[in-house]
């Protein structure tokens, strides 16, 4: 008796072989990070991928956790001598936390109850001899009150026969709530048929996000659906917030309330003696009492439990998938960028990286208003004198029309410079982070937003690393989970996500570093800081030579850092050193070397001789190794295309019925996609709307970041909602007796309505001065009601929350930002000003103090930054 680990996982995760999940267990137990094993270790594990070894590992946590419950609870139920043979079968073939938790919650201590103090004064034979005397087990000529009277106790407080009967009474209501068997009964029957019913609250409010909750009943195990567990969370923030009430309904309460009564004494009553029923009154007022005020309570909490689990576990997974789509964006590339932080009234910040991402300048410039002219001037001689690559405009408040403004000024220029309208979501918390004061300490927040959209526009993932993902807003109610669960499922996210696309062991960020495989916090520093004082990595046999950096270290991690100035073409590769024996005796055999084997000759020799090589390295390491040889340092990533929004839509007046807009997903939900089409505000495609076809999942149609043609169904002004469709062509006809698809049915899933935008709610960190909100391109999501405040889709009529702020960033002018007629000044990391005509940073050619890694101070003239930017 007990459970079986194997079995467990089985039934848990089937499909996965045990062989598999040994192997996996036993590299863990000797230190193996999950994607160690889940790329360099294919053949113990059977080619699991990431995500499969993760659930072994969970699964046997979860499995220990419940063994580990399980000894506690029989312990603690036998101490109170109330453990029998079937309460312990029962404990011991329980799988699940919750359910042992629930099977358990009868029997905790707590304080003294009255049955309690009606047991120390021995009143608990009179309650035995109640319920005897209802199931006729026995008969006795005495009546209640006198047989009552033999329990009294002065001592304990029952001075008389009618407190006996109420101790009694007390002690036959715990036996009905303890129950195993009763209340399994009544929470299958709950989950089963049961029905959640919501209304509205004292605080609701006319027009209320909660608005089709007012009035709202749903069937319980519908919301036990993937599909639906969003609206549960919903009615439970409006619930917190007083805007709602939130019921269980049984399907038949009296019946299963006379249930209860029914198990202390049956009905109709064994005799129909006037002892049996003054007996059965007694006992069932006590089951009734029991049930209404112990019983479901317990069990509806119990319910509600269980929906919050699941709806939790769906919303972290949306997000999560989301977070993944955002981290692996196509980058732009080790390019130089010029970023700007659009401003209205001071002005955009603007700041220039090299293609490493390296700090190098800042000023403030004027895009729009009278100003214009000056910038102009001043961006011309920049271009003709550094070769920008690009120009990436955060897409925050005035975004698009900065954007539009850079735009033409470049095509005025006669240049062909990208200008790309990039994600800031998120940089404001980055700004004022510990990282970015680490990074640029001193500099100002809003410099430090600039810097952080160049280095965006360039890798996504490098730069996305150094915030918490739950700051990016791409989910459903993310800041409703739970957050240990939550950041267990992002952390596991983003060092996946690294560790895919692998790192770049001379150009990385200790921050991007402590994501690999092996290495942490602390060893990532230590790289960084050899790498300033050594110089350059020439190999990846030189991580051995980092201070605290262990063989085991190197063993977990050296497979997922690239040296790309190696001369050994496999250290510019995901093979694993430890294979680089195996590679050169192939190489070897084939009469080549590594660099001839790496060539395309190569590669076809390599795979027509694989039924010889394969099996003395694994099929699955085989595979790997000619795929890495292909394309050595490839980036698995997407190639980046440049984006962007029609030129005629800025405002949400500009849209009409039927307009064709091309749109950048942000978000992702159960019930469709918000589509940023650049008019401040998001529309939904609602999920009956992203193909003519039946979709039930819509992460199967789209995710974050993909670029889309979309069509606008329809706009409501006063609400600031947009409803779009991606169905652009007539659906295919229909053949005969063929039904339409449920989405399109009245009453279906949810509905079309805006996505409105706002800053993560998560955060505490002070926002650039005057910025309003910071907003994205690429593109996360803005949270609204159905993501984060508590609303649902099903109606286009639904409230949105708040809008995209309209406020202007950076009011608070900084000393020298501005000048008449455009004369913005440059600024370096100390803050020092230059004419702009002639410097891109320091005074009057002087030199800036900006100290790149390696790092001497350098000038930042625009010539001094020209050959700079060449010797990078």
């Amino acid at each position: 008796m007990g459970l079986n680990w194997i079995s467990f996982f089985n039934e848990q995760c089937p499909g996965i072989p045990e062989s598999a999940v040994k192997a996996v267990l036993g590299l863990v137990q000797d230190g193996a990070t999950v994607p160690f094993i889940a790329r360099y270790r294919k053949e113990k594990t059977g080619n699991l991928d990431e995500v499969q070894v993760q659930a072994v590992i969970d699964l046997h946590a979860t499995f220990e956790e419940v063994i580990k419950r399980q000894a506690y609870i029989l312990k603690e139920i036998e101490s109170q001598g109330n453990l029998n043979e079937n309460l312990k079968k029962l404990i011991l073939e329980t799988k699940s936390l919750g359910e042992l938790e629930e099977i358990y919650r009868p029997y905790k201590k707590k304080k003294k109850t009255k049955a309690t103090l009606a047991r120390e004064a021995g009143i608990e034979p009179f309650a035995d001899w109640l319920l005897s005397i209802c199931r006729a087990e026995q008969t006795d000529s005495l009546s209640v009150d006198i047989k009552a009277r033999e329990f009294t106790n002065a001592a304990k407080g029952f001075l008389t026969y009618d407190m006996v009967i109420k101790g009694a009474q007390d002690i036959v209501g715990e036996k009905v709530s303890i129950d195993p068997e009763l209340r399994a009964w009544l929470l299958a029957d709950v989950l089963e048929y049961g029905k959640i019913q919501s209304r509205a609250g004292k605080k609701y409010k006319a027009n209320s996000k909660f608005e089709m909750y007012q009035e709202f009943e749903e069937p319980i195990k519908k919301l036990f659906e993937e599909k639906a567990s969003h609206r549960y969370l919903a009615m439970r923030r409006g619930w917190q917030e007083s805007e709602l009430t939130v019921t269980i309904l049984l399907r038949d309460e009296e019946g299963v309330e006379a249930k209860f009564q029914n198990w202390a004494s049956p009905a109709p009553a064994a005799s129909d003696s006037a002892i049996c029923q003054m007996c059965k009154g007694l006992v069932r007022e006590a089951a009734k009492s029991a049930f209404q005020l112990s019983v479901l309570p317990s069990v509806t909490n119990e319910v509600h439990r269980r929906l919050k689990d699941q709806a939790d576990e769906h919303a972290i997974r949306v997000f999560s998938e989301n977070v993944r789509k955002l981290l692996l964006a196509s980058p732009f590339g080790p390019r130089c960028v010029l970023g700007v932080d659009p401003g209205v009234r001071t002005g955009a910040k603007v700041a220039l990286v090299d293609k490493g991402g390296n700090y190098l300048s800042h000023t403030v410039m004027h895009f729009l208003g009278e100003q214009v002219e000056g910038t102009k001037k001043m961006l011309g001689e920049l271009f003709a004198t550094i070769p920008v690559d690009a120009i990436g405009v955060g897409n925050g408040t005035a975004g698009r029309e900065t954007e539009a403004a850079v735009r033409k000024i470049v095509q005025e220029l006669g240049l062909t410079i990208p200008v790309v309208l990039v994600n800031e979501s998120g940089a404001s918390i980055y700004s004022a982070s510990e990282v970015a004061r680490e990074e640029f300490p001193n500099l100002d927040l809003t410099v430090r937003g600039a810097i952080s959209i160049a280095r965006r526009l360039q890798d996504p993932l490098a730069e996305l690393v150094k915030i918490d993902p739950k700051s990016i807003g791409v989910g459903q109610y993310q800041h409703d989970v739970s957050q240990p669960r939550l950041k267990k499922s992002l952390d596991f996210i983003v060092q996946s996500c690294v560790n895919h696309v692998g790192v770049n062991l001379n150009t990385a960020s200790s921050y991007l570093l402590q994501y690999v495989s092996g290495i942490g916090p602390q060893l990532a520093q230590q790289i960084v800081g050899h790498r300033k004082e050594k110089g350059l990595f020439k190999s990846r046999d030189e991580l051995l030579s980092v201070p605290k950096f262990s063989s085991k270290a190197f063993e977990q991690g050296a497979g997922f850092l690239r040296v790309l100035e190696s001369d050994n073409v496999l250290d510019r590769t995901g093979i694993h050193p430890e294979r680089y024996g195996a590679v050169r005796d192939m190489a070897q055999t084939l009469g080549l070397t590594l660099s001839q084997l790496a060539s395309l000759d190569g590669i076809s020799k390599l795979k027509e001789e694989k039924a010889k090589f394969a099996p003395l390295i694994g099929e699955f390491t085989f595979v790997d190794i000619v795929s890495e040889l292909e394309k050595p340092g490839r980036d698995p990533r997407d190639p980046y295309k440049v984006f962007t929004f029609r030129e005629d839509i800025h405002e949400l007046k500009d849209l009409k019925e039927g307009m064709l807009c091309p749109g950048i997903v942000t978000n992702v939900t159960n019930f469709g996609a918000f589509v940023d089409i650049g008019v401040h505000q998001d529309g939904l495609a609602h999920i009956s709307e992203l193909t003519h076809k039946f979709v039930d999942d819509p992460k199967l149609v789209v995710s974050p970041g993909d670029q889309v043609q979309v069509k606008v169904l329809k706009v409501d002004l006063d609400k600031k909602q947009i409803a779009l469709t991606m169905k652009l062509t007539d659906p295919p006809a229909r053949s005969p007796g063929q039904t339409r698809s449920p989405h399109n049915r009245a009453g279906g899933s949810e509905s079309r309505e805006t996505r409105p935008r706002r800053r993560p709610e998560n955060s505490e960190a002070p926002q650039r001065s005057g910025d309003g909100d910071s907003r994205s391109a690429n593109r996360p999501a803005r949270r609204d009601r159905n993501g984060e405040s508590g609303g649902d889709a099903r109606r286009f009529s639904g409230r949105s929350g708040s809008e995209r702020p309209q406020g202007r960033r950076g009011d608070a002018p900084k000393e020298g930002s501005t000048q008449k007629g455009g004369g913005a000044k440059f600024r370096d990391e100390k803050g020092r000003s230059g004419d702009r005509q002639k410097n891109f940073g320091g005074k009057d050619g002087s030199k800036a103090q900006p100290r790149r890694e390696g790092g001497k101070p350098f000038n930042n003239s625009f010539a001094d930054l020209a050959s700079l930017l060449k010797r990078n």
